[in-house]
């Protein structure tokens, strides 16, 4: 059986919005989102910027979505028995505020003209254009990635180098915003990057309630220009059940001794293994939860820093400052005063 799933222009006026209990909420000038079908579009990848950016009950300022098509009204195939019907064409993406580009079906196949050349008219028309993993080849195909830094999946970033010389590609992070243009690695980064352009556009808390209705994280890494990713073990891994008892225990003695104890080996073997497991060595994974967990704290209660800084196991507010300003360009209390929402007091002087 093959299902046709149409998508029309639609804005969620449902009661209760979110953007009615949400003090730090932005008006965007341009609402609408394109999202761009072809034949071969990854599903997965189309339904991750479907999802986040036409969720419902977010009120009359939410985003406004469309899907784009070479020939709008003829589906096109999305993966085994799914199909998708556009409405719009590729001339509609010149009129969106964002255009979101899946990635391509295959990165040794030149994407059509005319959708190259829809891409560069919206550019140059002030649309901000993001790609979601493989993506990133349509963009560079289209010219719009000339001398910028972006990010790929890591199995295709030496490919996406050598064939574009002038990128600057950075295959160790989630996704690389460089304003009118964005990047993200493989295809679960995707939401990453659609979870930060929402928090750019809309503000903390809000992205972090639509996390929360996704039931996934949200990254909080305030206005850093590199964007790290923190990587798991999945569940059954022989770490995975530490790494969640160092998260509810951040203000212990996480030391690598007392971490390779608690999983009964070496502190060499534990080294070893931590590496393989998260990507990261088990100090600096330390350190990005506690920094983590500090941003947390810092946009939603109003704990000094001293007592953040304290609660979560740096020690002092000047060893949390420190950190902040080497790994998120500022310091805790800008960083509260960017992302808590307007009006809420704070106790700490900006030092």
């Amino acid at each position: 059986m093959t299902y046709i799933v149409k998508n029309v222009p639609t804005r969620s006026l449902l009661p209760k919005p979110l953007s009615q209990r949400r003090t730090t909420v932005l008006k965007l000038s341009n609402p609408l989102v394109a999202l761009v079908a072809y034949d071969g579009v990854n599903a997965f990848e189309l339904g991750i910027a479907h999802e986040v950016f036409g969720l419902s009950n977010m009120g009359p300022d939410w985003y406004c979505l469309t899907v784009c098509s070479e020939s709008p009204g003829r589906a096109v195939s999305a993966g085994a028995l799914v199909q998708l019907v556009a409405q719009a064409g590729f001339e509609a993406l010149s009129g969106a505020g964002t255009v979101v580009v899946p990635g391509w079906q295959d990165i040794d196949a030149t994407p059509p003209s005319t959708l190259l050349a829809a891409l560069r008219r919206a550019h140059a028309s002030g649309t901000r254009i993001m790609s979601i993993c493989s993506g990133v080849f349509v963009l560079a195909a289209a010219g719009l990635l000339d001398g910028r830094r972006v990010t790929a999946h890591w199995a295709h970033a030496d490919l996406l180098a050598r064939r574009y010389p002038s990128l600057q590609v950075d295959a160790t992070v989630l996704y690389v915003d460089d304003g009118d243009v964005l990047t993200s690695a493989g295809r679960a980064a995707g939401l990453d990057l659609c979870i930060h352009l929402v928090r750019r556009d809309f503000g903390a808390t809000v992205a972090n309630e639509v996390a929360r209705r996704l039931v996934i994280p949200s990254h909080r890494e305030g206005g850093q220009v590199q964007f790290i990713p923190r990587p798991v073990p999945t569940s059954g891994e022989p770490l995975s059940n530490l790494l969640a008892w160092a998260r509810d225990n951040l203000g212990d003695d996480l030391s690598i001794k007392r971490l390779a104890e608690r999983v009964s080996m070496s502190r060499r073997t534990f080294i070893r293994r931590f590496e393989e497991a998260t990507g990261t060595a088990p100090g600096h994974w330390v350190m990005q939860e506690r920094l983590a967990q500090a941003r947390a704290l810092l946009e939603s209660t109003d704990f000094s820093v001293e007592e953040v800084a304290t609660s979560i196991g740096f020690g002092s507010a000047e060893a949390m400052r420190h950190h902040f300003r080497e790994q998120l360009g500022t310091s805790p209390a800008r960083y509260r005063s960017s992302f808590r929402p307007r009006g809420a007091d704070s106790r700490d002087a900006d030092i």
